[in-house]
């Protein structure tokens, strides 16, 4: 069957040949530097005019990768240089950018949160994106957690005045016994001059997943992955023009990604697979029954108001937005330490669970005056956070090897926790001349972090098995953050064609409160366990971390063909290096330097023809200072390798073609531990019909055996049996889809 489906792709590709060359120079694309975004400074402002690392991904080449068969975190991690290569699974725990936090944005909205779940890129169906904006680098223009670079997710907007509609259907399978994937996906759009709306749903529901030896992967049990997952994305938008300079925009989402009950991993009967450490007893099996499944759901609301020429010259955009998401995790083994003597706990699993409600508003006021540019504004945010924890019944799921688990409670994971910020910003660009630009600005930011009180989550587990009836709480309190972030750039313009910067700025972010907070070491006495110290925000406050970052960087345009390339030396450089502990899962800070430094960039060529070279790169070292040893690369647990990606392709009117190759080089830590490097082939491309598109891909072209950077950090995390956690990638997988609108 297999066979077949190559020799469909094969014919596919000798009809479309056969276009005439002006049909294949018709479709050149320019890599527009006068593009408008809004990435880089909060208003609208062209790439040409931005002192740094700018990348876009239009919708055309998103939905080429997409439909090929590549998963949006695969997807940002092949065609964004700086961003390392993603898994396929639910997690995008330690995807950097650049060594460093990333900040995700749907429309300016954040997706980070205080918890930090790592689901950002688990938000969106990308039939409702319409392209990516990304800045890599630190970002002194939105604050808290941009260290690293700025992901800003466009939706689709409504543009017809008349009814139009777009269709899309597809599958996915490597052709093993139930592993299809399938996607279907609507949009209808209309209105009129004054008013239009765009309603865009779409469904995927997953089976299993192979790797290369045609062996199940084994489900990720610790940050969930995709295999039988059924998904559905529901985004509204509404466009108003209230007057000749004033506009209303309204997006509504709704997003839902939930793990059937139908397969989960078993650990045989009475866990012996896992207390054992016995590989041949651990395997995905039938009769999964979990009161608890992996599960991201969202909901979220955003309007901007957009009023131009007003106050002298100036333009302004206000935003209010809210966001509530639930995050589910899957039945695993709970992180509790060994604990004290006289205590003995049985083998039980639990999933975790967290709830994060977001409210903000912003306002943006822009003018040009002469020479000079000014973008000033406001933030507010509040957050609130509650995460807890059910203990599933040990003799059920003993009995079942972790297939069926009931819930016997409840208990808090981490402390309640508020997050309000208010900021104020202010930037400027000088054109001095027409070719020279100096910019710089200022971000002032309060961030006030409450935490209630909180019982510790090991002894809660205690008490619920037996082992006490009271404890004393580790108290609550606030810490408080008032944090200047500065910026400088100066830019160059050699012609229409080149441009060279440099460029200083600050990014800042606030540990993970949830799990720095609420613990701390009890003792059980008569039955109540008194606390004698603890972890406490009052007691310890955390401070944040603040990264410095240096960069040069160049950026030359192609209209049509011809070279096009962007890149970028970088220095960032913070005070504060995050500390993991493996064992519970908290995190603290130690005061250790951490520095990232390298070269990021990417570089094509587009011939007459339609064919088209290139690839991109990140080479990068990460660094923490300690005491003894001086500069030592940083930990596996949140450092990953330097990679690169090349690629050719075939673009025609009505025929596209790309092969493309990823690499991940090895890196090895300060402790000797590794992650190990692999090499990928990816083929896909489309065929436009007189009414329609089809989509292929091929991924993992040459069926490559590999274990993910998540699933080899994983094993470092939780241990053995390493065949429970080494969570692998799919072998040769094929995709087959149609998209039409009309």
């Amino acid at each position: 069957m297999r066979k077949h489906y190559v020799l469909s792709i094969v014919v596919l590709a000798s009809l479309a040949a056969k276009l005439t060359a002006q049909e294949v120079k018709d479709t050149l694309k320019v890599k527009d530097i006068n593009e408008v975004i809004l990435v880089s400074s909060r208003s609208p402002k062209q790439i040409s005019d931005i002192p740094g690392t700018v990348w876009v991904i239009n919708e055309k080449d998103l939905q080429m990768q997409i439909k090929g068969g590549a998963g949006l975190k695969e997807v940002l991690g092949n065609m964004i240089p700086g961003f390392d290569f993603g898994n396929q699974g639910r997690t995008n725990y330690a995807q950097n950018m650049r060594g460093r936090n990333v900040l995700v944005m749907i429309n300016g909205i954040s997706l980070n949160s205080t918890r930090a779940s790592s689901r950002q890129l688990d938000a969106i169906d990308p039939f409702n994106i319409a392209r990516i904006e990304v800045l890599s680098g630190a970002s002194a223009i939105y604050g808290g957690d941009s260290t690293g670079g700025i992901i800003n997710i466009i939706t689709k907007k409504p543009t017809s005045n008349k009814l139009a509609f777009e269709t899309s259907a597809g599958l996915k399978s490597g052709f093993h016994k139930g592993d299809l994937d399938k996607r279907i996906a609507q949009s209808i759009e209309g209105g009129s001059d004054a008013v239009k709306f765009r309603i865009g749903a779409a469904f995927t529901q997953n089976e299993g997943a192979f790797d290369a030896n045609g062996d199940q992967i084994i489900t990720d049990v610790k940050q969930a992955d995709f295999q039988y997952n059924r998904s559905i994305d529901i985004l509204g938008g509404l466009s108003a023009k209230l007057a000749p300079n004033q506009d209303l925009d309204l997006d509504l989402q709704y997003y839902n990604s939930k793990v059937r009950n139908k397969k989960w991993l078993s650990f045989g009967k009475n866990f012996e697979g896992f207390t054992t450490k016995n590989p041949a007893l651990i395997n995905v099996l039938d009769g999964a029954d979990s009161d608890v499944v992996p599960r991201t759901e969202r909901f979220m609301a955003n309007l901007q108001y957009n009023l131009r020429n007003v106050l002298g010259g100036h333009n302004l955009i206000l935003q209010g937005y809210a966001r509530r998401e639930e995050v589910d995790f899957g039945a695993s083994f709970a992180e509790v330490p060994k604990p004290p003597a006289g205590i003995t706990l049985p083998i039980f699993l639990s999933s975790a669970r967290g709830n994060t409600d977001v409210y903000g508003v912003k306002a943006v006021l822009s003018k040009k005056w002469n020479s000079f540019n000014f973008t000033y504004g406001v933030d507010g945010e509040q957050e609130n956070f509650k995460g807890d924890q059910a203990i599933f019944n040990p003799q059920i799921s003993s009995e079942s090897g972790g297939l069926v688990n009931k819930t016997d409670a409840f208990v808090g994971r981490y402390p309640d926790t508020k997050i309000f910020t208010l900021a104020g910003f202010i930037q400027a660009d000088w054109n001095i001349t027409k070719q020279l630009t100096l910019s710089g600005g200022i971000r002032q930011q309060f961030i006030n972090v409450k935490q209630d009180d909180f019982v510790g989550f090991k002894e809660q587990v205690y008490m619920h098995f037996g082992y006490g009836n009271a404890a004393d709480v580790v108290k609550g309190g606030k810490n408080n953050y008032d944090v200047t972030l500065l910026n400088a750039s100066l830019l160059y313009r050699v012609d229409t064609s080149w441009q060279t910067w440099l460029s200083f700025s600050q990014g800042f972010a606030v540990p993970d409160a949830a799990k720095s907070y609420g613990f701390g070491k009890y003792e059980l006495v008569n039955n109540r366990w008194n606390l004698l110290n603890s972890i406490n925000i009052n007691e310890q406050p955390l401070s944040g971390i603040k990264t410095d970052q240096m960069e040069i960087g160049f950026r030359r345009n192609a209209s049509g063909e011809g070279l096009y390339a962007q890149g970028s030396f970088f220095y960032a450089l913070s005070n504060k290096t995050l500390k993991i502990d493996n064992v519970a899962f908290t995190i603290s800070l130690l005061d250790q330097k951490l520095r990232n430094f390298g070269f990021e960039g990417a570089v094509g060529y587009r011939f007459t023809q339609g064919l088209e070279l290139g690839g991109n790169v990140l080479l990068m070292d990460s660094e923490t200072k300690t005491v003894n040893d001086g500069w030592q690369n940083q930990s596996v647990y949140a450092s990953n390798p330097s990679k690169f990606m090349v690629f050719t392709g075939w673009n025609a009117k009505r025929f596209s073609l790309r092969l493309q190759m990823e690499n991940s080089m090895n890196y090895t830590d300060l402790a000797d531990m590794k992650i190990t490097g692999y090499t990928l082939f990816d083929l896909m491309g489309d065929v436009k019909l007189n009414k329609g598109t089809i989509n292929f891909g091929v991924q993992n072209l040459f069926n490559r055996q590999y274990t993910t950077i998540w699933g080899q950090r994983s094993v470092f995390f939780y241990g053995a049996p390493q065949k429970a956690f080494a969570y692998q990638g799919r072998g040769t997988t094929f995709s087959l889809g149609y998209t039409i609108t009309y």
